[in-house]
């Protein structure tokens, strides 16, 4: 009786190992703890960074770059060599006023020198000029009819003519007119005292991508006979990228550090040189057109592009290749040559 006991209860034990094993299998949903994606997420581009408008240069703040340009008459005789502190300015102009002697025109912005100079008189291509950069000017002087249309202008003067006196000093070490000069910081300074407006937004130039490559023609110089008087001669240097300055061969240099004065980007621009008065000896004083338009070439990386340039009122030139696509700086200081449109450039 045990014996068939202990029997049944083995083949039991059988039947419901058997029948676990045979169990039909439960799905089960998985339910993720993840919401579904829809989009993707956008990615937080970096902050472009905050750059000269002149230079394209990084610059340290917003505020920075929102104060004004000091645009500084500057002279170029013999007398008035070497100058102090070219090197510092954004941009310079440079044009013929009377006997064939050039005169600068220097934009300070991203530097502020405490002595810029000679400071000298004023001429009717700056009242183009200055109002581009919403500048405030500074010079030694101007004829009757200069000062009538700086007035007309609305420049904002900060000339010995309306007895600015503070940023100026004399240098003994030269004699008058060629050692006067100006302090950037004096120069703002005195602008806030007689309620000028202390900031501007200013256009930028176009400049190229660090990591673009040139496409122009290959050009290791650039001779630009301005006059029998000055002859200037830009020379590329491939170590440093810019061009180096001479004036009737000898090397131009900057008082105020002892180097040939540089520049990244040369440009020449033809413009009409149209007589205006005659000065005490007979000399020819011209009225520089340089709104409007004309033949243009950019010196960059060792390059020229062949171009055009146009200005309007109240912003500074755009220069344009001959398909129409824009022709860019390179980011750095940049040197206008301004030329009569008679005038014939060679380049080597």
């Amino acid at each position: 009786m045990t014996r068939r006991i202990v029997s049944v209860l083995i083949a039991l034990m059988f039947l419901l190992v058997g029948g676990a094993g045979c169990a039909p299998e439960v799905e089960t949903e998985v339910v993720s703890n993840w919401p579904e994606a829809t989009d993707e997420r956008p990615e937080e581009k970096p902050a472009e960074p905050i750059v000269w408008p002149l230079t394209g240069l990084e610059a340290p703040s917003a505020d920075a770059i929102a104060q004004r340009i000091v645009s500084v008459k500057i002279e170029n005789s013999r007398e008035a060599r070497p100058q102090s502190n070219l090197q510092l300015a954004d941009v310079v102009y440079e044009t013929v006023t009377e006997g064939g002697i050039t005169r600068f025109n220097a934009m300070f912005h991203s530097e502020a020198p405490t002595v810029v100079g000679p400071v000298r008189s004023a001429r009717l291509s700056d009242t183009d000029i200055v109002p581009q950069y919403d500048a405030l000017f500074c010079f030694s002087g101007a004829s009757q009819s200069v000062n009538a249309k700086v007035r007309a202008s609305g420049v904002d003067n900060l000339s010995e003519d309306v007895g600015v006196t503070k940023p100026f000093t004399r240098s003994s070490e030269r004699p008058r007119p060629h050692n006067l000069y100006a302090s950037i910081p004096e120069l703002r300074a005195e602008a806030e005292r007689r309620g000028m407006a202390t900031t501007a937004q200013v256009a930028a130039f176009a400049f190229e991508k660090p990591s673009s490559a040139a496409t122009g023609t290959p050009v290791a110089s650039v001779d630009i006979p301005f006059s029998s008087y000055n002859k200037v001669t830009w020379t590329y240097d491939s170590a440093a990228n810019s061009y180096l300055r001479a004036n009737n061969g000898t090397p131009f240099t900057d008082d105020a550090t002892g180097k040939q004065v540089s520049a990244r980007n040369v440009v020449v621009l033809w413009a009409q040189y149209i007589p205006a008065s005659q000065d005490k000896v007979g000399s020819t004083t011209y009225d520089i057109q340089l709104t409007g338009s004309g033949r243009a070439t950019v010196f960059r990386d060792g390059q020229a592009f062949n171009g055009t340039w146009e200005a309007g009122a109240d912003a500074p030139p755009v220069f344009k290749a001959e398909d129409g696509t824009q022709i860019k700086l390179r980011a750095g200081n940049t040197w206008f040559q301004v030329v009569n449109t008679s005038v014939n450039i060679a380049m080597k």
